[in-house]
C-alpha cells in the first residue's frame, strides 16, 4: 500500500488495510487508474522500441550486408586450424601435438594433457618446480595453455560481435583476433622451446608419460591456421572500415518490410475472401440449376400424367 493517500496526502500506516482511504474514501488501487494505464503503455511502447532496436542491431552486426555475411562464415573458418597439428614434440617415448586432437598422426593432444594434467595436477607442478620452470614441461605447457588461450580469444571475437551489436563499427573484434594471434605464435614458440630443452635434458615426464630423446618442430598445420585467423582479422577490419547503418535507417527499413508484409498478407486476405465469394456464387448458381431441373422434372410428370388421365 502507498505510504500516502494519492488523493488527500494523508499518511497511512500499516494497519491500513482497507483499498479505500478512511480520511476521503477513493479507492486507492483504482485511483487514478486511466493516467497509469496510460504511462503503463508508455513505458511499453519504449521497451517495445528498445526491443525492436536490439533486434535491428543484432541481425545487422550478423548478417545485415553481404560483408557481414562474409565475416560469419569465415570467422567459423579459424576453428578448423585448432583441429589441424601446430608443432610436434617428438620423442623415443610419448610424443606431443600441439592441436585440439591427434587426429593426423595419432600422438597424444590438448585432450590428453587435460586429462593428465587434471587427473594429477600436483605431479605436473612437482615436475615443473624440480626444473625451476624453466624446463621442457614448463614450456610445453604453457605452449598448450598459450593455445587454449588463442582459441578462447577467437570464440570470444565471434560473440563481440553480438555483444557490441550496437556499435556495428567497433574494433574490439579486431583486437581479440590479433590477441588470438599472438596467442598463437607464443604457443607455438614455447612448444618448440619444449623440445629444445628436452634434447638437453635427454628425459623428463609430462605427468605420468615419458619424453625421451625429445626434438620439437612447427608443423604445417599451423601456417594453415594462422592464414585463417589472418582472414578472420581482416575481414573483422574491412567490416570496422565500412560505412554502417543508424538505428533510424534499420528502424525504417524494418517498419518498411512489416508494412510489406501487412500488405501481402491484405491482399491475401483480399483474394481469398473474393475466392470465398465466387466459390458461394457458383454453389448458390449450382443450386439454383439443381431446382430448376427438379422443377422441370417435375413439371414434365405431371404432364405427362395429366395427358395419361385424359385419356
Amino acid at each position: 500500500m502507498a505510504a500516502t493517500c494519492p488523493n488527500c496526502g494523508k499518511k497511512l500506516h500499516i494497519w491500513n488495510v482497507k483499498a479505500e482511504c478512511s480520511a476521503c474514501g477513493i479507492s486507492i488501487p483504482n485511483y487514478n487508474w486511466q493516467a497509469r494505464l496510460e504511462k503503463d503503455n508508455v513505458r511499453a511502447e519504449k521497451a517495445f522500441a528498445s526491443f525492436y532496436k536490439s533486434l535491428n542491431m543484432i541481425a545487422y552486426s550478423i548478417w545485415g550486408t553481404k560483408l557481414r555475411i562474409a565475416r560469419l562464415v569465415l570467422t567459423f573458418l579459424p576453428a578448423i586450424g585448432f583441429i589441424l597439428p601446430w608443432a610436434t614434440l617428438s620423442s623415443e617415448g610419448e610424443s606431443f601435438d600441439l592441436t585440439i586432437y591427434g587426429l593426423f598422426t595419432g600422438n597424444n593432444s590438448l585432450v590428453e594433457f587435460f586429462q593428465g594434467f587434471f587427473g594429477n595436477m600436483s605431479l605436473f607442478f612437482t615436475n615443473m618446480k624440480f626444473e625451476n620452470y624453466g624446463g621442457a614441461l614448463t614450456f610445453s605447457v604453457i605452449g598448450y595453455l598459450l593455445f587454449v588461450l588463442s582459441a578462447l580469444f577467437i570464440v570470444i571475437a565471434f560473440f563481440f560481435n553480438i555483444i557490441m551489436c550496437k556499435h556495428p563499427k567497433t574494433k574490439s573484434i579486431v583486437v581479440f583476433d590479433v590477441l588470438s594471434i599472438l596467442a598463437s605464435i607464443a604457443s607455438v614458440i614455447m612448444f618448440v622451446m619444449s623440445g629444445s630443452v628436452a634434447s638437453q635434458e635427454v628425459a623428463f615426464n609430462f605427468g605420468e608419460m615419458p619424453v625421451i630423446n625429445a626434438s620439437a618442430s612447427i608443423s604445417w598445420g599451423y601456417f594453415v591456421a594462422l592464414v585463417l585467423l589472418l582472414v578472420a582479422t581482416g575481414i573483422n577490419i574491412a567490416v570496422a572500415k565500412a560505412p554502417a547503418k543508424s538505428d533510424e535507417v534499420l528502424e525504417e527499413e524494418r517498419l518498411a518490410r512489416k508494412a510489406e508484409k501487412d500488405e501481402k498478407e491484405r491482399q491475401k486476405a483480399i483474394e481469398k475472401e473474393k475466392a470465398r465469394k465466387e466459390a458461394e456464387k457458383a454453389q448458390a448458381e449450382e443450386q439454383k440449376r439443381i431446382v430448376e431441373e427438379a422443377k422441370a422434372k417435375i413439371a414434365e410428370k405431371e404432364a405427362k400424367e395429366a395427358k395419361k388421365n385424359k385419356k
